[in-house]
Formats: C-alpha cells, sequence, structure tokens
C-alpha cells in the first residue's frame, strides 16, 4: 500500500514543480519583454548654451537650413542685448501658454477637415483688419528657420510649417499694422527683383486652396491674401513674387509670397512662416523641378540645441540614403494641405495595446510639424494613458497640467525608468520614440505623458513634434510617402 501511495505521490510531486518552475518561468519571461529607458531627468529641460547638432553643421554645402527651437538659446529671436558687451536670453513662455496655443492649432485644423466646414471667405479692401485677440500668439510651431529674400538678399526667420502652404513676411510700409520681430521687416522697395501680382491672373486665384479664403484685389489691381489662423491671428497683405534664397547655389526667382501690411498676433519675433504642405503654392510645390517635391527634416531633442530642414533628395548626407530610413505610403488626402498617414497600432513598454482598427480610421491622422503635443482618439489615448501609468506605477501621481492628464512627480530621483512607446504605421513600419518624445517635463521635478486625447473619435489624430524629435522625417511627396530614420541630428 505505501509503495502504491509513492508511486503516485513522486511523479505528482515532479509536475507540480515543473507547473511551478514554467510559471516563474513565463512571468519573468513577461517581466523582461517590458522594454523601458533609463532616462536623466535633467536631459527633459534644455540648457542654457546652445549645443549646435552635428548633422546641422556637416551640409553646408547641401539644400540644407539650420532648424533652431525659436524659444532657446539657440535662436537669436530671444537673444537681447542690454548692451555692448553684454547679452541676455529672454526666458520662454510658460509650457501653459504654448499648449493653450497648441490646443487653439489643433482645433483650427480640426476644423478644417470637418466635412461640413464652411467654404472660403471672400476678402476684399475694405475687409481685410481681421480682428484679433490680443496676446495670443501663432500656435504654428515651434521651429524657425533663416531664408533669404529680395534682390540683394535680405534674410528673414520663418517658422516652418507642414500644416500651412502659402509663405507670407511682414512687409514694409506695414500700411495697417506690424507686430514685433527681431529682424528688420522686409522693405519690398529696397529690392530689385520684386513685383506685385495681378489680381486678374491664375497665381491670384491659386490663393484660395492655399489660404482659405478668396483673395482681394486693390483699386489698382493688386492682388491681396488673407490667411486666419485658429486662435485669431492673422496675415493681411499683397500677394507679390520675388527672388528667394535658399543656399548661395539654389536661388529661385519669381517665388511666390505674401507681403503683410497687416498683421496681429505675438509670432514669436519671427518675420512669417514658410509653408510646406502639398499646395501649389507651397515651397514644396514652387521648388520641385530642382528638389522633386523632397525633403526631410530633424528636430532636435531640447531647445538648447540644433536641427536642419533638408531640400532634395541627394543632398541631405547620409540619412536621407540610409537602410535605416523605412517608409510609409501617405494615406487618402482628405485635404491637399495635410500630410496623412495610416496609423495601425501602438505599443507600450513593448506589448501593444488592445486597440480596434477601426479607432484610427474613424477619422484618420495627419503628421504635423507644428503640433507640439500629438492627439489620439480617445478610446488610444485612454489604452495607453492606462498602461503607461501601470508601468509607471512605482513613481507617485502628479496633477494634471493643461492638456496633459498622466502626470508625475519624480521629487527628489535624477534618474527613472520609463516604458517605450513605438507606432506601427500602414507597410508594417515601426517607430520607436525617442525618450524626449515620450515625456515633456512641467516643472524640475514633475514631467507628463506627451500625448493628448482628442474630444471626439471623428477628430483627425495628429503625430506631433515632440514625437518627431531626433528622428529623421522624410517627406518623399512626389512618391507618396514618409519615411522614419533613427538619430537624425546625429
Amino acid at each position: 500500500m505505501d509503495t502504491q501511495n509513492n508511486s503516485f505521490f513522486f511523479p505528482v510531486m515532479k509536475l507540480i514543480i515543473l507547473l511551478l518552475f514554467y510559471y516563474c518561468f513565463l512571468f519573468e519571461g513577461t517581466k523582461a519583454n517590458t522594454q523601458f529607458h533609463t532616462l536623466q531627468i535633467s536631459s527633459l529641460q534644455p540648457a542654457d548654451i546652445c549645443t549646435p547638432s552635428t548633422a546641422s553643421g556637416s551640409s553646408k554645402k547641401q539644400s540644407t537650413l539650420e532648424v533652431i527651437h525659436k524659444h532657446g538659446p539657440c535662436s537669436h529671436l530671444t537673444q537681447d542685448k542690454s548692451s555692448t558687451t553684454t547679452t541676455t536670453t529672454a526666458a520662454p513662455p510658460p509650457l501653459s501658454e504654448i499648449l493653450t496655443h497648441d490646443q487653439s492649432r489643433v482645433e483650427s485644423i480640426q476644423s478644417k477637415l470637418k466635412p461640413n466646414s464652411k467654404k472660403p471667405n471672400k476678402l476684399n479692401e475694405k475687409k481685410t483688419n481681421i480682428p484679433a485677440q490680443s496676446g495670443k500668439s501663432l500656435g504654428s510651431g515651434n521651429y524657425v528657420i533663416p531664408i533669404g529674400l529680395g534682390t540683394p538678399k535680405k534674410t528673414v526667420t520663418l517658422i516652418f510649417d507642414t500644416g500651412s502652404d502659402l509663405m507670407w513676411t511682414q512687409c514694409q510700409p506695414c500700411a495697417r499694422s506690424c507686430y514685433t520681430q527681431k529682424d528688420p521687416i522686409f522693405n519690398p522697395s529696397l529690392s530689385s527683383s520684386y513685383s506685385n501680382i495681378s489680381c486678374n491672373s491664375a497665381q491670384c486665384s491659386a490663393l484660395t486652396s492655399a489660404t482659405g479664403n478668396n483673395p482681394g484685389c486693390t483699386a489698382a489691381a493688386t492682388c491681396v491674401y488673407g490667411i486666419q489662423y485658429g486662435d485669431k491671428s492673422f496675415s493681411v497683405g499683397f500677394f507679390a513674387k520675388d527672388t528667394l534664397t535658399i543656399t548661395p547655389n539654389d536661388i529661385f526667382p519669381n517665388f511666390l509670397f505674401g507681403c503683410g501690411q497687416n498683421n496681429q498676433g505675438l509670432f514669436g519675433n519671427t518675420a512669417g512662416l514658410l509653408g510646406l504642405g502639398r499646395d501649389s503654392l507651397s515651397l514644396i510645390s514652387q521648388t520641385s523641378q530642382k528638389y522633386g517635391k523632397y525633403f526631410s527634416y530633424c528636430l532636435p531633442s531640447t531647445s538648447s540645441s540644433t536641427g536642419h530642414l533638408t531640400l532634395g533628395k541627394n543632398n541631405g548626407g547620409a540619412a536621407l540614403t540610409s537602410s535605416t530610413v523605412k517608409f510609409t505610403p501617405f494615406a487618402t488626402s482628405q485635404g491637399s494641405s495635410f500630410y496623412f498617414i495610416d496609423i495601425v497600432s501602438i505599443s507600450v513598454g513593448g506589448a501593444q495595446l488592445p486597440i480596434g482598427q477601426s479607432v484610427f480610421k474613424t477619422a484618420g491622422a495627419i503628421i504635423d510639424s507644428g503640433t507640439v503635443i500629438s492627439r489620439l482618439p480617445p478610446a488610444a489615448y485612454s489604452a495607453m494613458s492606462s498602461s503607461f501609468r501601470q508601468q509607471m506605477k512605482q513613481y507617485t501621481s502628479a496633477p494634471a497640467y493643461s492638456i496633459l492628464d498622466t502626470c508625475f512627480d519624480f521629487g527628489n530621483l535624477t534618474s527613472v525608468s520609463i516604458p517605450t512607446i513605438s507606432f506601427v504605421f500602414s507597410g508594417n513600419l515601426r517607430v520607436d520614440l525617442h525618450p524626449s518624445g515620450i515625456l515633456v517635463a512641467v516643472s524640475s521635478t514633475q514631467a507628463c505623458l506627451a500625448f493628448a486625447g482628442n474630444g471626439d473619435a471623428g477628430d483627425v489624430g495628429i503625430f506631433g513634434n515632440t514625437q518627431q524629435k531626433t528622428l529623421e522625417v522624410v517627406y518623399d511627396v512626389a512618391g507618396g510617402k514618409l519615411g522614419f530614420g533613427s538619430g537624425g541630428c546625429n
């Protein structure tokens, strides 16, 4: 009897021990598959001095422009010479203000993409004084580039924006109003190559799709453009042409742009805006014969470093030809300006979130250099926030900050471990975000998940500039595809 019991007991015990080992192994394996970044808290904050990236400085002979954060120490827009020997840097606006303007921009984009959005407005000479909300900024992006305009060339510093088309700059004599800018205001009377566009021309008619407003006409038959942004900031002026200088070797005569005579809004001391959208009046379209509707950029990890904007397929150095750049096709466009993309899935800590495909397909998504914080469909953001909180449960939660509601207080810690976040786009393109694209610092000790949810499932998703940091983002507009590569600024 005892022998029979032992013969039964020992195999059962062996089986139990094997099962215990299996479940321990399974648990440890699941734990090991969870992916984290070890992040120095100080890396989320910009330094006090500018450190130019190696990539932006290595392609000076190519069609490459240096990209600078308009509020950082690399920008001359923030420099203030208090004496002949002392230069101080103006304090950037608080993050809450930047996020408020960002929300205004997002709402403007989403209203433009609604099926029942209103038709273009008609501008005329008597109605060019569009009211603006005093003290509001453009919210058209944080990144600026210097570019040459006129003959002889004058440098103007412009916000570059993939969500806009028309290039415009403030112009003398500022017939109605000009806001404060750092560079001297462009004076068309001093440029031998400047001329206005007639309001009876096909070029003038093209303004409707580029600006969302039908053009106006002066008594002298000069074409008048008008463009208004989400926070009621605007620019109105003469539609004109002049010589545009990208680099000493890349000069474009008869470039069409807006010469602003009535401009309101605090545009961060910039001279205006450079549109990189799809429309026929964008920089990309007007320079297509040379650059083939192909460009790329890298946005730096903090405002104390620099990035680059490169025009043309063979002008960007190794990053553009590297096998590390992978592509996803642009999605069917719902508007001529925006670059639509298909999000397939999102993973947090190496685990794919349980989000149905219909969530991403309902309204679609765009990539936008001017939106700061990425916007996700409500269901997608809820899943991301929940997973991120769960994997960050060892840290103290902090109150919501503006539009950011997944926040943490790191106290006196100098480093933290945060779960990785990756996106998969159509074509099986996986993009792993840099840590600077996952968390945004709201104080010296607190940081928040750098995403926000849309208010409605029918609102378009936006892959914003915070999530694009350090990536080489390649727009092959002619080829109908978007590429990503890692380490684009280095």
